[in-house]
């Protein structure tokens, strides 16, 4: 007998597709020209069979990326939403739903970082950071997983961030450590709760990208006096001193939720080049 006719064997011409599976992606745009890990992990789903609730607060960005799945003949949708809002986050699911007829795939990648220990941080800042790193999470799950478990299971990725298992001595991010540690736990904690339902929960942990959001917000953030000093100092602290892409996310999503995945739940991809196993030098 043939390996590909064995009990569970895959068929080598049907890797990690999503044909007839309907993802829907928070944080589908980008902050700016290129390839942020929600644009590339819309498009990549896409080019991968899936049909596409693409959300984002900003209306220009989701457009874009809506844009380039149609031309590529994929089939997408946007949405402007902000991950923040309970309201905005139901009437995008109640969208998807009527769009598409359901939902099996949710990817939250909402979130951003303000510098800051716990002295130094203002009472509204940690607040902010809550909502834009820890309950846009929540809330894209406590909508959507009601939905995946109507078409029998699916999967969740939540996005995390290298500071949630690393920390950094020259610049401290509480409230981005403290809500991106939590999203870790949130995955988890979803993934055990929902196991024997067919749903499976994991979290991706992005390491430091070269994506439009160096030049966008970090460049200003750390005062650096040109993009290229940034990126080349960043590259030069992770092992493999190449900093990684919005595709690098994008692909570590897609097997999370491909049925190549279909044994994995409760647990952290880390995209990080080497950088968290890493002592410093």
């Amino acid at each position: 007998m043939s390996a590909a006719k064995l009990d569970g064997a895959p068929d080598a011409n049907d890797f990690f597709r999503l044909d007839g599976k309907v993802a829907f992606v928070g944080g589908a745009g980008s902050v700016g020209p290129g390839w942020g890990n929600g644009k590339a992990t819309a498009v990549l789903l896409a080019r991968r069979g899936a049909k596409v609730f693409c959300t984002d607060i900003t209306a220009a960005a989701v457009e874009e990326t809506v844009e380039i799945i149609l031309s590529e003949g994929g089939t997408a949708q946007g949405f402007v939403m902000d991950a923040t809002d309970s309201k905005s986050v139901q009437d995008a699911v109640n969208t998807c739903v009527q769009v598409f007829g359901g939902i099996d795939i949710t990817v939250n990648n909402v979130g951003g970082s303000v510098p800051g220990g716990v002295t130094d941080l203002d009472e509204d800042v940690w607040d902010k950071q809550v909502a834009l790193n820890l309950s846009s999470a929540y809330l894209g799950c406590k909508y959507t997983i009601p939905q995946i478990l109507k078409r029998g299971g699916g999967a969740i990725v939540n996005l995390s961030s290298i500071v949630a298992i690393r920390m950094g001595e020259g610049r401290v991010h509480s409230a981005y450590t403290a809500t991106k540690s939590a999203v870790i736990a949130l995955s988890r904690s979803i993934a055990i709760e929902h196991a024997a339902k067919g749903l499976r929960c994991n979290t991706v942990i992005p390491g430091l990208l070269h994506t439009p959001l160096v030049e966008a917000r970090l460049l200003g953030q750390l005062g650096a006096a040109d993009a290229q000093t940034l990126i080349e100092k960043r590259n030069q602290q992770i092992p493999m001193k190449q900093a990684g892409t919005g595709w690098d996310v994008a692909n570590a999503v897609l097997y999370l939720v491909s049925k190549e995945a279909g044994h994995v739940t409760a647990t952290e991809l880390v995209v990080d080049g080497g950088l968290a196993a890493a002592m410093p030098s």
